[in-house]
């Protein structure tokens, strides 16, 4: 039955697909980006102290949750190459679809139980949470190209996007209100454990359900998948196979070579702080309470979701104006600006001036970059394998950017430093930037 409804280019199919993104974006915003970075600082003000004693050593909790997101991502980038050639050979990426899915819910509802006497555990459930989300998104962007037709790509990708940001920001306005007023949920403190704790960890709860309950019209409607023609002898290691082809076609793409070197330094940045922007103002803004801290934080969330769509909007329209590569190197310019100004932001009012600027340049710097690429690309029809390839090395580069701003906040001993030193990527990654000709394709001019 779901075979005769996976009609490619049909309404419900492309739906289906863009249903996704409402399902699995409330863990990038909730989790990754505001409820947990709270309730992670809360743990460690609660107990009064700011380090904690880990794998036979002492690490502050910056670093320490730095580490772990480098970690995940080097195991997001050896692992999503070994699926997509397991699956290719199977021909049901829905299977895999599913259980990063199921992965990545279960580990949400698992961070019920995070705390500081139960921190391998709680740091296991973070770790494959990222997994569950980074490797089901790449997944399910995989199978763009199946569900939609050339001329249908950018409007479902869109409306994913918004669907997306819709659903996320609903279950982000719930889990405030819960957080704010857990009283009114009849959450009430317990074994000495603050209500407003006791509701973040509820978030997380309501975070998993809601991935694994919406993605189910997602999965009932997507194709298992298709095989790859031709031999399929090293099975495992195909995906690495198609990426050391497109790595050999490289080097007849000078162009493409330079974008992607530029590309490599500055999303290492800019990932990077999208993924450490709350865990910075958690701790090193002065908040008049806790309870402002806590408001202000998830405020500050919004503002960067709400003003990234006004960002991705103008960015877009500056590149049908001055091009793709001009427009990048105007925003990795005022990038580095942001990152000279985030080094003095103290007050609340100072974050929030941040956070409208990150989210004028993130939103326009992340769609322009993939378009770009997507432009770039020499004509073939394995887009796949070089979209794979752009997504392994955004996540090497996010490996690169956590553990270094790990490192130096732990050796510097303050957050601020180590914003300094991505501002320093942004200004490497603009001057590579110059060096990219888009006058030397034939397609219209970039």
């Amino acid at each position: 039955m779901t075979v005769a409804l996976a009609i490619k280019g049909s309404k419900r199919l492309l739906n289906a697909w863009a249903f996704y993104d409402w399902a699995n974006s409330v863990y990038s915003l909730v989790i990754s980006s505001a409820i947990f970075p709270i309730f992670y600082g809360a743990l460690f003000r609660v107990a009064n102290i700011d380090k904690v004693s880990i794998f036979g050593g002492e690490i502050a909790r910056a670093p320490l949750i730095s580490y772990v997101t480098s970690l995940a991502f080097v195991f997001i980038a050896i692992i999503t190459p070994l699926i997509a050639g397991i699956s290719d050979y199977l021909g049901n990426k829905r299977l895999f679809l599913k259980i990063f899915c199921y992965l990545g819910g279960i580990s949400c509802i698992g961070l019920y139980w995070f705390s500081l006497d139960n921190i391998y555990v709680g740091l296991l459930c973070y770790f494959f949470g990222l997994v569950g989300f980074w490797v089901s998104f790449a997944i399910n962007n995989s199978y763009l190209p199946d569900v939609a037709f050339p001329e249908q790509q950018d409007g479902i990708s869109a409306k994913g996007f918004s669907m997306g940001y819709i659903g996320s920001v609903i279950l982000l306005l719930f889990n405030l209100a819960m957080v704010m007023n857990p009283d009114f949920f009849g959450i009430i403190s317990d074994a000495g454990e603050a209500a407003e704790i006791k509701a973040m960890k509820y978030s997380f709860v309501t975070v998993g359900i809601w991935w694994i309950l919406f993605s189910q019209y997602t999965f009932y409607h997507l194709p298992k998948g298709f095989k790859k023609k031709g031999k399929r002898d090293h099975i495992v290691l195909n995906g690495f196979r198609e990426l050391k082809l497109v790595w050999h076609q490289l080097g007849d793409e000078i162009r493409l070579k330079r974008y992607l070197g530029a590309f490599f330094v500055y999303s290492m940045a800019v990932q990077t702080v999208m993924l450490i922007a709350t865990y910075f103002g958690e701790e090193e803004i002065h908040w008049g309470s806790d309870s402002e801290r806590t408001t202000g934080l998830i405020v500050s969330i919004l503002v960067i979701q709400i003003v990234a769509i006004l960002g991705a909007t103008l960015t877009a329209y500056a590149s049908r104006i001055f091009g793709n590569i001009k427009t990048l190197i105007v925003v990795n310019i005022l990038w580095v600006f942001i990152c000279i100004y985030a080094y003095f932001v103290i007050t609340p009012v100072d974050f929030y001036i941040a956070a409208g600027c990150v989210g004028m340049v993130m939103g326009g710097i992340q769609a322009l970059s993939r378009s770009t690429y997507s432009k770039f690309i020499p004509e073939t029809t394995d887009t796949a394998s070089f979209f794979s390839f752009y997504d392994v090395a955004e996540k090497i580069g996010i490996v690169i950017g956590t553990f270094l701003y790990g490192f130096v906040a732990q050796y510097s001993g303050s957050m601020r430093y180590a914003i300094i030193f991505l501002g320093v990527f942004f200004l490497i990654g603009m001057i590579l930037l110059t060096r990219v000709n888009p006058k030397q394709h034939k397609k219209a001019p970039y």
